[in-house]
């Protein structure tokens, strides 16, 4: 972004030598002051103002001593040149930012289930409008995700529940129900109402600790009669995935990440009923300490939009 400074220097450049070399005068108070300040020679500059006061048929300047006092005119002549500087600066900095929007940069912390299908969405639809736009992608768990944007490392920030905490903003917030992933062939596929409790007497793949949706399970877990045994845990959702489409093992997830192998039948995905499961809250977090920038805010905007959009497409599909 130009300073102020920056931007009258361009309005001296643009605007009419005399206008500029009359105000400079002012300012000074003598032609070999503003030559001196304009780097210009004092004949060029007492040229100008006299080319000035002929064109407009009035005296811009009373002398007084060594000094030269505005006239009335001049008074008047100096109000309208300030007033067209200060418009011009202003002009300036609209333009500079859409400068900053053309090439600026935005960066991402994501959690990995929204990057699969969701973020290369948003990203592409983005780069259709502002190409130029650099875009900067960091993998996080939802907890860490959250702490990259309030540690001003990120600005925008997909992830799951979030803390609640006075340094972050939740301005987008969605919530999603946690299912079950198994393949259609596996025998709870047919069921209409599915509980955790019938999951667990099969194998089941869980997401490790400190996930927000092992979080949620562990909860559903504890109510549970017995402690079933847990096929593997990993921090990868993707794989858990691969592992479900391979054999009986049973994975859980919300909808978001596995669309494409619900979409083609691969698995199926089964809401399950208890009470803890209900409410996998998918949020856009900002730093509430911190304005966005430009492009990052218009970022932010149609990453709004366009999950809005697709969040609305799976919740039809319950």
């Amino acid at each position: 972004m130009a300073s102020p400074r920056s931007g009258q220097d361009k309005a001296r450049n643009l605007y009419a030598p005399a206008m500029r070399y009359f105000a400079k005068v002012a300012e000074a108070g003598s032609i070999r002051a503003a030559s001196r300040e304009l780097n210009v020679a004092s004949s060029a500059v007492n040229r100008q103002v006299l080319w000035l006061e002929d064109s407009l048929g009035l005296q811009l300047f009373e002398r007084v001593g060594r000094r030269l006092k505005l006239s009335e005119a001049g008074e008047v002549l100096l109000a309208h040149v300030r007033r067209t500087y200060s418009d011009f600066d202003g002009t300036m900095a609209e333009l500079e930012a859409l400068k900053g929007l053309r090439r600026g940069t935005v960066t991402i912390a994501t959690v990995e289930s929204v990057s699969e299908v969701l973020l290369p969405r948003v990203i592409n639809s983005f780069r259709d409008q502002f190409p130029d736009i650099h875009l900067k992608v960091v993998m996080s768990s939802s907890h860490g995700a959250a702490k990259l944007v309030e540690a001003g490392e990120a600005d925008v920030g997909f992830t799951f529940d979030p803390p609640e905490t006075s340094s972050l903003s939740v301005a987008f917030r969605h919530d999603l129900v946690i299912g079950a992933l198994m393949r259609p062939d596996h025998p709870l596929a047919a069921s209409k109402k599915l509980s955790l409790a019938q999951c667990l007497d099969y194998p089941i793949a869980l997401p490790s600790k400190g996930l927000s949706l092992r979080s949620r399970l562990d909860a559903a877990r504890r109510s549970q009669s017995h402690d079933p045994a847990v096929y593997v845990e990993a921090d990868s959702l993707k794989f858990l995935r691969t592992l479900v489409r391979s054999g009986e093992v049973i994975g859980f997830q919300t909808r978001v990440g596995c669309e494409e192998d619900l979409a083609s039948g691969i698995l199926v995905f089964k809401p399950l009923e208890d009470e803890p499961l209900q409410a996998d809250r998918l949020c856009i977090v900002t730093s509430s300490l911190r304005a966005l920038g430009l492009a990052p805010a218009r970022f932010f905007e149609h990453a709004v939009e366009t999950l809005s959009a697709h969040l609305s497409g799976l919740d039809a599909e319950k």
